[in-house]
């Protein structure tokens, strides 16, 4: 009996899942620069104090905000990307904060690259 819950459990999710992967994956061209980002940046931000972060953050904003200065495609993504990885931190850190933490997390990871262009024309 058990065998068939399990089976149906992945069934379900396998139906529901998948599906979105594929969604989302069509419609970000560049998925892949950023998965590959969070890979190789997610041990090095899970270790980021405070402070580390802070200078993270106002590093970006600066730059981004440089009328003379245009991040390149991976400049820019590795800031949201480090951004979004320590939002997961605190995810961790603070349960009762999980789900703003996710949303935060969600909203960094899903930054454009064209929508920066765009802010800078």
């Amino acid at each position: 009996m058990r065998k068939w819950i399990w089976f149906f459990v992945l069934w379900i999710g396998s139906g529901v899942v998948v599906p979105s992967l594929w969604a989302q994956e069509a419609s970000d061209p560049d998925l892949a620069l950023k998965n590959t980002l969070y890979a190789q940046y997610r041990k090095e931000v899970l270790a980021y104090d405070k402070k580390k972060y802070d200078d993270l953050f106002f590093s970006f904003f600066e730059k981004q905000n440089d009328p003379q200065l245009i991040l390149t495609k991976e400049e820019y993504y590795t800031y949201t990307i480090k951004i979004a990885i320590y939002s997961e931190k605190l995810g961790m850190l603070y349960k009762d904060q999980k789900e703003a933490a996710a949303q935060t997390k969600k909203e960094w990871f899903d930054k454009r690259y064209e929508a920066y262009l765009q802010s800078k024309k």
